[in-house]
């Protein structure tokens, strides 16, 4: 059995997608029971998708649905059967003739394509009318239509292009698909409301198709050919091809030249090849280069290139210009028109060129465009003519070296013949700078119409092509011309030479004369192309064609860049140049500070200083290009998946090695001056930290990097040596204890782990969506502090419940807590007892699960929650000095029982070994190495016998120094077991007295009703067992405000209760006598486990 349902448009912003679960309250079909009916009327819609439930086995023709919803039987069982396989069926509206029907009864629209789950092609069934835009206002219970999915209503959303933009998008709006809340909670209320989606004030779901396309008019997009291809060709010809590629071909010989063009291609191609991987991994925005790498690698390394990259483009646009003043000036020069002299006649016709250049720009993208047209049109002409005039040797040209193609020349040429100091690499540094325009297409990448498709092939034929002719040149030229030319008639050889054996010789022509000053040939005359062509003033029209194309590409990138980079706020400072005009959003005021950037270096016109340094700063542009790639592949991140697909990560670290050898090969300093240059700025956007998420490989590849060390150390066994002190403190809210965190944060930074646990109690649902929105906001909190810790939240019915799921599932692998750090519960006699119940339950737990417990008690007390200007208050706290000691409370007796309060007890084997339970050692350890602790001093204090007190002083002092802990002093009590002033005796009967059973004034009976109702009361029995610990506990008090009360912070041994056996009454008046009335105290009980070791 087959059933059918339409899919609504995707145009109508709130269809159900595949395998969807529905609400009773949705629809009135039962999905796995009844037959699934289908709508009936016109689609209003542009493109459809059907789907079709299929049953498991479906192998006779489809048969048409049952008409009523509510027939069972055949249906019935066929929708059971079906098990979740589904036939989408994507209509294509265009295609509107009908098909005849299928044997199932229904017809095809032309062009439905149907898939199944196991590969069939079907055709779909029933007729499909496509109607014209309507504007549709809908609820889930009445207008319906597009609501309805599979069978039954749902505000499910089929995946649209519009739910996936950002926000900010100039290309469309946004479109909010239903949260997973308003899918699953229980239904409150109308899902939509007023026919918005989610309750937006915006475009109703069913305009939405209409909304999402650009005003267009008057927006100017290239396609690859107009907007890359032609400005990458004309920024890759420059003057190189004129006037330095056939001096390059007498240096080098034929076979280096052609090398050198290669290994100058092999770079250019495998950055052309990553440009594109990175181009086409996701919509491409304007900026460039910039763009590029600041997405890939993030902010940091984006803005230092984005800014070395914009300033080389302004640079480069004086070079070109100059380039082509010294052309017009040599022709003054030949004619004997020159207006003042060289170097100024230059500067005055540089500056007119550039400002005839800015008018062009500034007109607008689609006349720049046009320009540039002519220019390549001009320049194909210019090689053209060359080509041309190589077939034609003239007499007349034979005294200048040009004889036509001829075997002897390219045999003599073949091989190199450097001179005045020049070689191979010199020659690959002259001409390197020549290859550099690949990424003219790439720079104004947003001003194409799919920068996803355009780059890539754009920038490849670019390369291609030009390599191609630079090859094609450089080989024809070096077949016709000799390397030396006296330019002279009269040295024809009338007479047959004996010793000749130079190719000119061969050819009857004797230049020996000037071996070292000959005027024409490859060596000597840089117009050998205008010599050789057809028509030289074609070649000299070239030589401008080629530098002001490549001026003007220059002229336009520089400012796309730079106002990309200003966008995204980088660097504040250059806001003022983010913003743009007209339909375009021309950067007008970055196009001002090209043209004055270029004005001020044509009128220094020192450029032969400039040019390797801006060569080197295209270079280190292309090195992080391709960097990016290897990267990114390197990061394994699921959002790498360029459409461009032959690139590959090694290949790309091989380009970046190479652009970086590169750099140095032009020009050492150069390449030095580019790496101080870019790792400032790195430096400096690193500092400045931009807020700006931008899902870079470096986030991606740092949770890689933190994925596999996290692994590698779950292997590894803990060691003693590598123990640190992990905590999960129970904090709540982390800004509301906040002395709390940074007295634990003290000891853990850059140590251990850090953990802030908090307990939502409550109603489930209110709690649930307090954790999502706590989670960012106190992470955000704790970094903003400079504190290096994790918010961990979650929800349990009561503390108690939240802590042990805290301390079971907090962490990751062998990063996991091992010591619960709480406050001191202050206020415990004025509060519900049941509260203390489970605080002291904690502990238990605690020590249950392995873990250390370190409670902290402030005078002041911790939360702060219910004080106004929490952040001025913590301040103040980060400020204050540290002069005074850090006192270690050890209570150390020979006559240790397993819970008295002891902070270690090592027997004689032991104290050879480790130091059992020495946490309450390294706390204070780890605190002294910190540069706010760092002056302070640690006193030991432990307990022992009168007549024992030497022997044990010099027992620990060995101890500590074998443990390499400093030390100021040792002071060991012999008083310790002194019974305690009978004031502070009696203060603490005052305080237990509300929590006492008297079972021994009651009867029997009603005294365990009250035991077994109130579990924390004391009974006369357990005070009466437990009167010895309870005087030690007072009596540590008593000593601890005698010798400790100028400290600046207490470290003592937390005493342990039996489980069961003392109750948390009692317990909590043990420790409220023990750390009342003292400065910050740490009652730290570790989990008997070594901590502390002297072996290496």
């Amino acid at each position: 059995m087959e059933g059918k349902q339409q899919l609504p448009p995707p145009g109508s912003g709130a269809p159900g997608a595949a395998g969807e679960e529905r609400r009773p309250e949705e629809g009135k079909d039962a999905a796995g029971g009844g037959a699934l009916g289908r709508p009936l009327g016109p689609t209003p819609s542009q493109s459809r998708f059907q789907v079709d439930l299929v049953a498991e086995g479906a192998g006779r023709p489809a048969e048409e649905p049952r008409k009523a919803s509510g027939e069972r039987g055949p249906a019935g069982k066929g929708s059971e059967e079906a098990k979740g396989r589904f036939r989408v069926n994507f209509v294509d509206p265009a295609a509107g003739d009908e098909s005849p029907g299928e044997p199932g009864g229904g017809s095809s629209e032309g062009g439905n394509v149907s898939f199944q789950n196991g590969g069939d092609t079907v055709l779909s069934e029933g007729s499909l009318h496509s109607g014209g835009h309507h504007h549709y206002y809908y609820d889930t219970h009445t207008n319906t239509y597009y609501l309805r999915t599979f069978g039954h209503n749902t505000m499910d959303a089929v995946p649209r292009i519009d739910h996936y933009r950002h926000t900010a998008a100039d290309l469309g709006e946004k479109l909010l698909r239903p949260s997973l809340a308003e899918l699953h909670d229980e239904l409150d209320k109308e899902p939509f409301e007023d026919g918005y989606a989610n309750g937006e004030e915006g475009t109703p779901a069913g305009e939405a198709a209409a909304t999402y396309t650009p005003d267009s008019k008057g927006v100017v997009k290239f396609g690859w050919i107009k907007g890359v291809l032609v400005r990458c060709m004309l920024n890759i010809w420059g003057v190189m091809l004129f006037i330095r590629l056939s001096w390059i071909v007498g240096q080098a010989g034929i076979g280096l030249s052609v090398l050198v063009i290669g290994m100058a291609t092999v770079v250019t191609t495998i950055t052309g090849l990553s440009t594109s991987a990175i181009a086409t991994n996701g919509f491409v925005r304007g900026g460039g280069a910039y763009y590029l790498i600041s997405r890939s690698l993030g902010p940091e390394f984006g803005g230092a290139i984005g800014l070395i990259f914009a300033f080389a483009n302004a640079v480069a646009v004086a070079m070109y210009v100059v380039g082509f003043a010294e052309t017009v000036v040599e022709l003054l020069k030949e004619n004997g028109t020159l207006m003042i002299d060289e170097m100024n006649d230059i500067r005055i016709i540089g500056a007119i060129t550039v400002v005839i250049l800015l008018g062009i720009s500034v007109a607008g993208m689609e006349w720049e465009a046009k320009a540039q047209i002519v220019l390549l049109v001009i320049l194909i002409l210019a090689i053209g003519d060359f080509v041309i005039g190589t077939f034609i040797p003239l007499d007349s040209k034979k005294p200048k070296g040009f004889f036509g193609y001829k075997a002897e020349i390219f045999m003599e040429n073949f091989g190199p013949d450097f001179r005045h100091e020049e070689t191979f690499f010199s020659v690959f540094a002259i001409f390197f700078p020549a290859a550099t325009g690949i990424l003219a297409g790439a720079n104004i990448s947003g001003d194409l119409a799919d920068p996803q498709s355009a780059i890539p092939k754009g920038t490849l034929l670019a390369i291609l092509i030009t390599t191609l002719v630079y090859i094609g040149i450089a080989v024809s030229v070096g077949s016709c011309v000799v390397r030396d030319a006296t330019g002279n008639l009269n040295n024809t050889i009338v007479t047959e030479l004996t010793n000749c054996t130079t190719a000119a010789c061969k050819l009857n022509y004797d230049f020996s004369s000037c071996q070292t000053g000959c005027q024409y040939g490859l060596m000597n005359n840089f117009q050998v192309m205008s010599m050789v062509s057809g028509f030289a003033p074609l070649i000299s029209a070239g030589i401008f064609s080629a530098t002001l194309s490549s001026a003007l590409a220059s002229l336009v990138s520089a400012p796309k860049i730079f106002q990309a980079l200003c966008k995204d706020n980088i660097y504040p400072g250059f806001q003022i140049f983010a913003k743009g005009y007209g339909k375009n959003n021309e950067p007008l005021r970055g196009y001002l500070l090209t043209f004055l950037i270029a004005l001020g270096f044509i009128l220094i016109a020192e450029l032969n200083v400039i040019a390797p340094i801006i060569s080197n700063f295209f270079l280190a542009s292309y090195a992080l290009i391709n960097f990016s790639v290897f990267h990114a592949s390197l990061a394994k991140s699921p959002g790498w998946r360029p459409a461009f697909k032959y690139y590959n990560m090694w290949i790309s670290l091989v380009g970046a090695i190479l652009c970086c050898i590169v750099m140095f090969v032009i020009n050492w300093w150069a390449a030095l001056l580019t790496y101080v240059i870019v790792l400032g700025l790195y430096i400096y956007v690193t500092y400045k930290k931009p807020d700006v998420n931008w899902g870079s490989s470096t986030q991606a590849l740092t949770y890689l990097n933190a994925l596999q060390h996290s692994i590698r150390l779950s292997g590894v066994e803990d060691h003693v040596k590598n123990f640190r002190p992990q905590c999960l403190i129970m904090t709540g809210a982390p800004n509301a204890r906040p002395a709390l965190l940074h007295l634990v944060h003290a000891f853990t930074k850059n140590v251990g782990l850090m953990i802030c646990g908090h307990v939502h109690m409550g109603p489930r649902r209110q709690a649930m969506k307090e954790l999502s929105t706590d989670l960012a906001k106190y992470q955000r909190w704790l970094i903003k502090n400079k504190m290096k810790a994790f918010y961990a939240p979650v929800h349990a019915e009561d503390l108690r419940d939240g802590g042990q799921y805290l301390m079971q599932a907090a962490g990751l692998g062998r990063m996991r807590p091992n010591t619960l750090v709480v406050g001191f519960k202050k206020n415990w006699r004025q509060g519900d007892m049941r509260d203390v119940e489970t605080y002291i339950n904690l502990f238990h737990d605690a020590f249950d699960i392995q873990y250390g417990v370190v409670v902290i008690r402030l005078k002041e007390g911790l939360d702060i929650s219910h004080l106004q200007g929490q952040e001025e208050l913590l301040s103040s706290q980060e400020k204050s000095p540290c002069t005074k000691d850090v006192i270690v409370k050890v209570d150390y007796s020979k006559k240790a029982e397993t819970d008295t309060s002891i902070a270690f007890a090592p027997s004689s084997s032991e104290r050879t070994h480790t130091l059992h339970k020495g946490l309450t050692l390294l706390i204070p350890y780890l605190l002294t190495t910190k540069k706010k602790w760092k002056d302070c001093k640690i006193r030991v204090f432990i307990g022992g016998k009168i007549n024992r007190i030497d022997h044990d002083r010099r027992a620990m002092a060995t101890l500590l120094s074998k443990f390499r802990i400093d030390f100021s002093d040792i002071m060991v009590l012999g008083d310790i077991n002194t019974k305690p002033k009978k004031e502070n005796i009696a203060a603490f009967e005052e305080m237990i007295e509300p929590f006492r059973l008297h079972e021994d004034d009651k009867e029997q009976e009603v005294a365990d009703k009250m035991k077994e109702d109130e579990p924390w009361r004391i009974t006369d029995n357990e005070l009466e067992l437990y009167k010895t610990k309870t005087y030690r506990q007072i009596r540590l008090n008593e000593l601890l405000k005698e010798h400790s009360s100028t400290a600046n912070i207490i470290v003592m041994s937390l005493p342990v209760a039996r489980k069961g056996a003392v109750s948390s009454a009692l317990y909590m008046a043990w420790l409220e006598a023990l750390s009342k009335d003292l400065p910050p105290i740490l009652l730290v009980r570790g989990n008997h486990q070594s901590v502390l070791t002297f072996y290496s």
